[in-house]
């Protein structure tokens, strides 16, 4: 059976249990500060669960990408080395939200797998939880009694709360969960041992396959549990592991959903997959890590150095040190592996072929970046092994490596296990562990739990239509925060502080209680569809009536912000071209950033072109209209463009300025003239084939302007007042690149009568020729003057001080052949030296540097490297 047969398999069969199917959330999460990536099927459903949100379908189902890489869930070092463990994988779901429980997902379960599949029931073994008498939870005999109708009591197991009570988080929805698991094996490993003692054990042919939650508890602050008033169900069955057992197979990766992938590394390598344990494994590591970048950028989020960007970047330069160490591939080549995806999933997930040509440019731009940093890193991993001692690499040296040149720790111990040398694995993880630890008290959050003051189903956003309104405190509760301090999260019944939110930063404003108590409100955010408003204290009085107002200065240069995006995003495609896609935005009341695609730098004159074009639209006093509850195929008929990677629910507002018409839930201006004036402040690369451009809007371009206007008279006033500024400004420049020419001239003429100079001053001791002196360079021609006298010279110690702009610097180079034989290392010696002048510095063998703060620590490092020289062992 095709996997894709066994998808649309999945679809019919709870589709005739009256289950709506819905799409793929994105697997990058944008609104949950909790998660960064999707990393099960219930993410995007939170809001239900939590009771935020009421579904409009009680039974649902799907297929749900997910990443695990980081957190509880990380699977990362895990890929590659067994057959079933992913990185990205696909869940397939079903939900009950209030509606059927533990009786018809057990028999649907049992029904589906069985008799659709048709895999054999002597194959499938259940767990069910124990209970647990720490936290006074009862052994799960629903379960039990509804799986004893179908199985034999020796296919039944207990499961302990780690393996059977399924937790969303420390707070929040959980409940015991049924865990169904098949036995692949052959028949004569099943003699030897049953497959009941290797459930749960790891065994790579005796695999969970299906989880069942039956979630009807809420964990509170204190990890006690409260019975929920609603129960639901929450499943999720791992696609590659279901084709696996329905395809016969022993490996997820011999699967039809990994055959193309590996075919296409098997052509580029030469090598053949199942004939090497070490080139199985980096073909396994590149074949699923390869989905996982491409998904991801297909969902909105690029390769970068900070948050999930940095985890994407990660997972990308896994697979090719992988690539480049197992597989001999030194150059680009995971790009070239995305059309196959392409072709096999397009017709499940449509982002994959509309984002592919920008996945294959970021992608091969990563690829080139990092086996340059690869090669860089080989160099440095050289000099550490010859400046190590007793063979062993320190830990922390190692770490540096890895953490600022991103050099995997696995490979540096490959290369110094080939060169006879260890690393010290304690230091390293010493190391590790000490930077986890500062990033994780740098943003440690813990949350208390709600404190309910009224009690309604939903609260309402009415910040469209009124920035002003009376309300009530529904619930709140207080945040205890390493970064922020001490905080609280207000819940009103009603609001009109528009929650941050599509790019737009959140509203800020005051609450004013009956008796004329002022609460400033710090920010607005959504969270699992509650609109959360941030404060440093509570009103003294939390019930009763309030008066919620939002700021309305910042709301509205937020608002002229956010529509000059609209702006600015169709005079991109108009003056660029209609490639042109948002990528994402930030937007608040001083600035906003605009990124899209695009593949070369924007010249000054599109730059223009770009600024008239909305400007235009601005003196063109364009009426807004706006649309509310538009059926999302209807928006998208009528002209609408969406940002990719958003998830939109079934009804979209359209927001419309003449020819400009997108999806969008920000705020607006109610006309165009409203912005006043426009003007882009940098235009720069954000990634391989994503531009962006940060602009501003209203007063903040008049104090632009204004400031641009000092800058001009201070620059007249200079040149005493001239008529034509740009003239003098350019004899100026002429004169300048002429006094160049001759400073050039001179310091060639200076650096050949100092070098000469130098030479007949070279002194001998124990056999090295030293020249130790204070000279009167920049730093740039010291080094340059360096390397002019030592490419020339063999067994030579060179130590040159200058004091520059009133700074003291030190070089040191050391020729190679004295360096091996005399074991003199210039970063070493520069280190001991640099403290003399109150500075630091370093480098490699032959040649290193530093700069310092006290020039008459000079006189003292000339005299302290003669004497390091001339008593030199």
């Amino acid at each position: 059976m095709k996997s894709s047969d066994i998808r649309e398999k999945f679809f019919d069969f709870f589709k005739s249990k009256g289950h709506k199917i819905v799409s793929s959330a994105p697997m990058v999460i944008k609104n949950d500060p909790t998660l960064m990536f999707t990393n099960a099927g219930m993410n995007q459903f939170k809001e239900f669960f939590l009771g935020n949100t009421k579904s409009d379908s009680p039974r649902i189902a799907n297929t749900q990408k997910c990443l695990r890489v980081s957190g509880k869930h990380n699977d990362l070092e895990e890929v590659g080395i067994d057959t079933y463990h992913h990185t990205f994988f696909e869940m397939l779901g079903n939900w009950s939200f209030g509606d059927y429980f533990k009786k018809d997902a057990i028999n649907w379960a049992w029904e589906l797998l069985t008799e659709v599949y048709g895999i054999d029931p002597s194959k499938i073994y259940v767990t069910i939880f124990e209970g647990d008498k720490k936290d006074n939870l009862q052994k799960d005999q629903e379960a039990y009694d509804y799986w004893r109708k179908i199985l034999p009591e020796n296919r039944i197991l207990l499961g302990s709360k780690k393996d059977n009570f399924w937790e969303m988080g420390d707070q929040g929805p959980c409940g015991p969960c049924t865990e169904i698991h098949v036995d692949i094996r052959p028949d004569e490993e099943k003699k030897i041992i049953s497959g009941s003692n290797l459930v749960n054990k790891d065994h790579p042919q005796v695999i969970e396959l299906w989880n069942i939650v039956f979630i009807e508890y809420n964990s509170m602050a204190n990890s006690s549990l409260v019975k929920l008033r609603v129960k639901h169900v929450d499943t999720g069955m791992g696609f590659e592991r279901l084709c696996m057992v329905l395809q016969n197979k022993t490996s997820n990766y011999d699967t039809d959903i990994f055959k193309g992938i590996i075919s296409e590394i098997e052509n580029k390598t030469k090598k053949i997959y199942g004939k090497d344990v070490k080139t199985d494994r980096a073909i396994r590591v590149i074949s699923d890590h390869v989905r996982t970048v491409c998904f991801s950028i297909a969902d909105g989020q690029l390769p970068s150095n900070i948050g999930a960007g940095y985890v994407i970047r990660r997972i990308l330069r896994r697979a090719i040190r992988y690539g480049y160490t197992f597989l001999e591939l030194k150059r680009p080549f995971i790009f070239s592996l995305l059309k196959i995806i392409s072709k096999e999933l397009g017709r499940v997930f449509p982002e994959i072929e509309k984002q592919l040509a920008l996945a294959e440019k970021v992608i091969k731009e990563e690829e080139i970046s990092f086996l340059n940093t690869l090669d860089q890193g080989l160099i440095l991993l050289d000099e550490l092994i010859k400046n190590s001692k007793n063979n062993i690499l320190l830990g922390d040296e190692v770490f540096q490596l890895y953490d600022t040149y991103g050099f995997p720790k696995d490979l540096t111990a490959l290369i110094a296990r080939e060169k006879r040398y260890s690393i010290d694995d304690l230091g390293f993880e010493k190391a590790m562990k000490a930077q986890k630890n500062r990033s994780r008290s740098a943003s440690s959050v813990s949350f208390n739990d709600w404190n309910e003051v009224i009690n309604i189903e939903n609260s309402i956003f009415i910040g469209y239509d009124e920035l002003k309104s009376q309300v009530k405190i529904v619930k709140y509760r207080e945040v205890s925060s390493s970064k922020s301090g001490n905080y609280y999260q207000i819940i009103l019944n009603r609001t009109p502080f528009y929650p941050e939110g599509g790019g737009q930063a959140g509203d800020k404003g005051i609450i004013i209680t009956h008796n004329g108590e002022r609460i400033s409100i710090e920010d607005t955010i959504k969270e699992n569809n509650l609109i959360i408003h941030i404060s440093k204290k509570l009103p003294t009085e939390i019930k009763g009536e309030l008066t919620a107002i939002v700021d309305l200065q910042i709301r509205l240069d937020s608002a002229k912000n956010h529509t000059a995006t609209h702006l600015m995003h169709q005079a991109l495609r108009e003056v660029l071209g209609k490639h042109i896609e948002q990528k994402g935005s930030m937007v608040n009341s001083l600035i906003f950033r605009f990124d899209f695609s695009h593949f070369s730098k924007i010249s000054n004159i599109e730059l223009n072109a770009i600024e008239d074009f909305v400007n235009d639209k601005i003196s063109k006093k364009i009426s807004l209209v706006e649309n509310r509850k538009v059926p999302i195929k209807k928006a998208f008929l009528s002209g609408a463009i969406g940002l990719f990677g958003e998830k939109y629910g079934d009804y979209v507002r359209t927001i419309k300025y003449g020819d400009s018409h997108e999806l969008c839930g920000g705020i607006h201006v109610q006309n165009t003239s409203d912005i006043w004036r426009f003007k882009i402040t940098s235009e720069s690369s954000v990634a391989s084939g994503v531009r962006r451009i940060e602009a501003i809007t209203g007063t903040e371009v008049l104090k632009h302007f204004n400031h641009q206007e000092k800058v001009i008279n201070k620059i007249s006033s200079l040149f005493n007042q001239p008529q034509d500024i740009i003239k003098s400004l350019n004899t100026m420049i002429d004169e300048n690149v002429n006094l160049k020419k001759e400073l050039d001239s001179l310091n060639k003429m200076k650096l050949a009568l100092l070098k000469k100079s130098l030479v007949e001053q070279i002194e001998v001791s124990d056999e090295i020729d030293f020249i130790i002196k204070e000279v009167d360079l920049s730093p740039k021609l010291l080094k340059d003057l360096l390397f002019e006298i030592g490419f020339r010279k063999t067994n030579l110690f060179m130590l040159l001080a200058t004091v520059y702009d009133n700074k003291p610097y030190i070089s040191c180079y050391i020729s190679k052949e004295l360096s091996e034989k005399k074991v003199l290392k210039a970063g070493e010696i520069v280190k001991k030296l640099a403290h003399l002048i109150e500075g630091a510095g370093g480098g490699q063998s032959f040649y290193a540097s530093a700069g310092g703060k006290n020039i008459n620590g000079v006189t003292k490092v000339i005299i302290k490297a003669r004497d390091l020289i001339i008593n030199w062992k």
